[in-house]
């Protein structure tokens, strides 16, 4: 089951070809640019706007620290490990999830929305108490995706 592995992380394997995910876009709010930073954060706003909620601003300047959190926590096999790094207060996290990250964070997104109120991850992406959501990404030399959604 698939909500298993997002709690339940095993320590996974390294290797030479490890690598940050990068957008490269430098947008900071909405629905902006490309890539897996984007995508994340617009998906996030998409169930948010199922509940009548103001979408979430992309917080592009954590993005960077966010990739650094996915990689860490990917690094010693502990989800949440890295958390609060990046000036988050709150933090979603898919544990090597098959990738790319493109691919994988729909399905990651959906299974936490799909936890529903009371879920910790449903209630981080519907919360009012924050306006800005980051992501992070880190791919392992695998395949598998490490995805860090922080909340502000």
């Amino acid at each position: 089951m698939r909500l298993a592995v997002v709690l339940l992380v095993g320590l996974l394997g390294c290797g030479d070809d490890e690598r940050t995910v990068d957008d490269d876009d430098g947008a900071s709010s909405g629905s902006t640019g490309d890539g897996p930073h984007a995508l994340c954060v617009d998906t996030i706003n998409q169930y948010r706007d199922t509940l009548g909620l103001p979408p979430y601003s992309r917080w592009t300047d954590a993005e960077s620290c966010s990739d650094g959190e996915a990689e860490s926590d990917a690094m010693t096999g502990q989800a949440h490990g890295a958390f609060p790094q990046c000036g988050e207060s709150a933090q979603n996290e898919c544990p090597g999830w098959p990738g790319p990250p493109e691919s994988m964070i729909g399905s990651c997104l959906d299974l936490m929305w799909n936890e529903g109120p009371g879920g910790g991850h449903h209630d981080n992406m519907a919360s009012t108490s924050y306006s800005q959501a980051a992501c992070g990404f880190y791919a392992l030399a695998n395949g598998d995706v490490w995805s860090v959604q922080n909340f502000r």
